[in-house]
């Protein structure tokens, strides 16, 4: 008996040597994944740190009347665990995998071979003081005022498609002879192409010239197929109002809605909220169509961890919506400015909000 027993002791030490050295030999294996979880929320209507460290308002309005604000139009970013040079073990993966707040993807969706750490970061600035710019435009255009845009190109990504044909500067006047008003219009046609040659007309100096571009295939943070021509852009608007948007170390053009409201809120009477706690995301162009983004299912749990109650979500997400709703947020699809304003409308108004459009499995 007592021989059995040693041999059974035996056993199960083994088994138990040869699972720990298995779980080391994961923890040290490298992956090709990275994780996404909830990054930190902002508040638009509120203040955040600045590069010294003071506390600054997100909207600052001059040569304007303000008003009272109240509850929160929050802003939810997405943060990613892992790069190139350090990737998440296969344990994390595994821990990652079983949380619904958190999302294991591909690192060439996030991380596109070829681009390093600090080309994607000046990218996804770039895009965000692009996206501020086209907030402001939006809120502005929404509320009466007179905008004009100039679309420029920031940087030029070497072995892209345009390095030789575009360069820092140059002014794009029109794409396939449609003239260009936005980055976002300038963006949608080329996804349109879907890979086909588009022609753009640009200004160099005082020169106009037409460059033709093939555009190159690649996977965007949500996995989904994207077509790029390897510039980042800007765009210039005359605002008839000074709006300052301050917000540092957030990239990304997935702001834009939520400080479109925010000015929109800034600059009227009234809460436009009804004082209740909204968060949101989504691209925003001048025109107030409301775009797609990535991480939406993290932005909905950090939103709901953040207090909102309330969160406004792109239409064209609505299939990653269905389903991954967290307890105690209700979620409403937007397409347009006009749409995310008639939302507010009601809930500040305490009225049905069961009319109100939701995603489901057809949204998109």
């Amino acid at each position: 008996m007592s021989s059995r027993r040693s041999n059974g002791t035996i056993v199960g030490v083994v088994a138990l040597s040869i699972s720990l050295v298995a779980l080391v030999g994961l923890t040290f294996i490298p992956t090709q994944y990275v994780i996404q979880r909830p990054g930190p929320v902002f508040d638009t209507l509120g203040t955040a740190k600045g590069t010294d460290g003071a506390s600054v308002p997100l909207i600052e309005v001059k040569d304007a009347k303000t008003y009272p604000t109240g509850g929160t139009l929050d802003l939810t970013t997405v943060q990613v665990i892992g790069n190139r040079q350090r990737t998440p073990t296969w344990f994390e993966l595994a821990l990652a995998w079983f949380d619904p707040s958190r999302a294991v993807v591909p690192i060439d969706a996030v991380f596109p071979e070829g681009v390093t750490s600090e080309q994607r970061d000046q990218q996804n600035a770039a895009l965000m003081v692009d996206s501020q710019h086209e907030a402001t435009a939006a809120a502005l255009t929404e509320l009466g005022y007179d905008v004009g845009a100039q679309v420029e190109v920031v940087s030029v990504l070497k072995d892209s498609p345009a390095e030789g044909l575009l360069k820092d500067g140059d002014r794009i006047l029109a794409i396939d002879g449609v003239d260009v008003n936005s980055a976002t219009l300038l963006r949608d046609t080329i996804q349109k192409a879907k890979g086909s040659e588009v022609t753009l007309s640009v200004k160099r100096g005082s020169e106009t010239d037409t460059v033709a571009i093939t555009p190159e295939k690649t996977k965007d943070a949500s996995g989904a197929t994207t077509w790029l021509i390897g510039i980042t852009l800007t765009t210039d608007y005359t605002f008839p109002v000074d709006v300052k948007l301050q917000l540092d170390n957030v990239g990304g053009p997935s702001a834009g809605m939520m400080f479109a409201l925010g000015i929109i809120d800034t600059l009227t009477p009234g809460e436009l909220n009804g004082g209740v706690n909204v968060a949101g995301t989504g691209t925003i162009d001048a025109a107030g169509d409301v775009g797609p983004i990535g991480g939406i299912r993290q932005k909905l749990f950090g939103a709901r961890d953040a207090g909102a109650t309330v969160f406004l979500a792109p239409e064209s997400n609505c299939d990653e919506v269905v389903g991954h709703i967290p307890d105690g947020l209700k979620v409403f699809k937007t397409a347009t400015l006009q749409d995310s304003l008639d939302i507010l409308e009601v809930i500040a108004d305490h009225g049905d909000t069961s009319k109100l459009p939701v995603c489901t499995a057809s949204s998109k």
